[in-house]
């Protein structure tokens, strides 16, 4: 049963190579992505009940790519943490690609756009089951050369320069990753995560000196960042989000910006806190690399709440709204797993870790439902310019119910997915004793119900303009909206079973100990190779 880690990236493989095959033919290059969205999605499910979910479920499966064994060969790892990431993947990958066969005109669905999506999806799958660094680096890679693409998808002069940026501050941030991860090799002698862990906690069995790793893992915690979207990295968002077609933004926000999230959270606790390495610099001291990580990050998502909280209140168009909001809610998720960082109590860094990822969760599901309404308002309307919309609610009353249960899901209303994300890292804080924390966190709340009060009362209140009473709804791309919607609600009506899922991926994250067991890297020197 271990095969069922490769099958989630196999699936998505097999569907971009025959969408590349069936160029010529729409209608079966069309039914082929659509039945790998739909196969990713089971095989994302079926590996999550193996892995996590049934009764006998193991917490941990490990892949061998051509039997090779760890350290020496390619491993994949499917824990609770991975998993929980793929199915945040799962729900808004096939959303995505469905809702795209509706928005694209038939030019489009004839050229790279479905191949690349399917990439896309690779890419961001590889990186959550990549069990070393080079790969994670290289499924990073197929991530971003397909992002490359959409981001100058149009071809306009906004498009190319946006496009411009993002490829040039990857570019640098691949090259930052790749050198750090040279660095990494040449103080540990190997790239396997598991083997990492399992020399940084005995390095004098391993004879090795740990005393790099802090300014390794700083410039690692640079390049998810920038993944990620963090202060001071943000300013490629507004741009590429604004550029790319608002089905692959969705993809962009729900799916990739986790990615960096996920490696702060793999790389910092699952193997490098277990490195006793003193850090002293004259804002932090502490025995363990999480003692750097915990206050720069907290700096990170401050800034990031803010600059992005504020930048959504003075934005005049929905995704330039949605974009800004992006930025300030990673932010949002970053605090709890900061806290963590600099917590010794156990229990408080399990608590900041799941918080997070309900966190996430949340913002996959409400962010993409948003990025896929505005993309329904567009091509409805033919704009998405705050100051030429209004009355969409007595327009559409569909579309506005579900635009209207993602933005209360950000602010966090009950019986939302969102209230019990925010509820979580709120209470993080409390537990943390954190009072400058939750005045941040309230400000954010604040900020955030101010831009998405705004948003809608100018689009969807007052009276129809010229725009949308016009306006042709399709009703498609609403039932694809009205379906996350529910998965909204169903998310918090179900909580229990969602917080049993959550709790599972943070506690993964912390047990290094049965990350090792379950990878069981052979010792490289005296151990036998194949």
């Amino acid at each position: 049963m271990d095969g069922l880690v490769i099958t989630p990236m196999l699936v998505v493989l097999v569907a971009a190579v025959g969408t590349l095959l069936f160029r010529r033919q729409p209608r079966v290059r069309l039914a082929v992505s659509l039945s790998g969205a739909v196969g990713y999605a089971v095989a994302v499910a079926a590996l999550a009940w193996y892995v996590v979910i049934a009764p006998a479920a193991p917490g941990i499966a490990t892949y061998q790519v051509g039997d090779w064994p760890a350290p020496f060969g390619i491993t994949l790892v499917a824990d609770g943490l991975s998993v929980f990431m793929l199915s945040m993947v799962a729900t808004i990958g096939p959303a995505s690609l469905v809702f795209s066969a509706r928005y694209l005109p038939k030019y489009d669905r004839r050229t790279f756009y479905y191949p690349l999506s399917h990439f896309l999806l690779l890419g961001v799958t590889g990186a959550f089951l990549a069990g070393d660094l080079f790969n994670l680096f290289v499924w990073f890679e197929v991530m971003l050369m397909a992002s490359y693409v959409f981001v100058a998808y149009y071809g306009g002069p906004q498009h190319t320069r946006a496009a411009f940026w993002y490829v040039a501050l990857n570019l640098v941030a691949s090259a930052v990753f790749l050198l750090a991860v040279g660095g990494i090799y040449a103080t540990t002698g190997t790239l396997n995560m598991a083997d990492i862990a399992q020399r940084l906690a005995d390095p004098a069995a391993a004879g090795i000196d740990p005393a790099p790793v802090v300014g390794l893992l700083a410039l690692l915690l640079s390049v998810f960042a920038i993944k990620a979207g963090l202060v001071p990295f943000q300013f490629w968002i507004p741009t590429a989000y604004r550029a790319a077609p608002p089905p692959i933004t969705a993809l962009l926000a729900g799916a990739s910006k986790k990615v960096g999230i996920y490696a702060i959270i793999r790389l910092s606790f699952t193997v490098f806190a277990g490195a006793q390495v003193p850090v002293s610099l004259p804002w932090v001291s502490g025995s363990s690399p999480l003692a750097f990580v915990g206050p720069i990050l907290f700096v990170m998502a401050a800034g990031s709440i803010l600059v992005g909280g504020l930048g959504a209140v003075g934005r005049d168009s929905v995704e330039g709204v949605l974009a800004y909001s992006s930025i300030g809610q990673v932010g949002f998720i970053a605090i709890p797993v900061a806290i963590a960082a600099t917590t010794s109590s156990p229990t408080l860094r399990r608590v900041g870790i799941l918080a997070a990822l309900v966190y996430a969760l949340n913002h996959t599901i409400a962010k993409g439902l948003l990025f896929l309404a505005a993309g329904t308002i567009e091509s409805a309307t033919g704009t998405t310019d705050l100051d030429e919309l209004g009355g969409l609610a007595g327009r559409s009353p569909a579309l506005s119910s579900a635009v209207f249960v993602g933005t209360l899901a950000l602010v966090g209303i009950p019986p939302l997915s969102g209230f019990f994300g925010k509820l979580l890292v709120f209470d993080t804080a409390v537990r943390a004793g954190a009072a400058s924390v939750l005045a941040l966190l309230l400000v954010g709340s604040l900020l955030t119900i101010a831009y998405t009060s705004r948003a809608w009362n100018r689009g969807f209140w007052g009276v129809r303009t010229p725009a949308v009473e016009d306006a042709a709804v399709d009703p498609i791309q609403v039932a694809i909206l009205v379906g996350l919607a529910a998965a909204i609600l169903a998310v918090g009506v179900e909580f229990e079973s969602v917080y049993r899922f959550a709790d599972a991926a943070a506690t993964a994250a912390l047990d290094t100990e049965s990350y090792v067991e379950a990878v069981d890297p052979q010792a490289v020197n005296g151990g036998e190779q194949p």
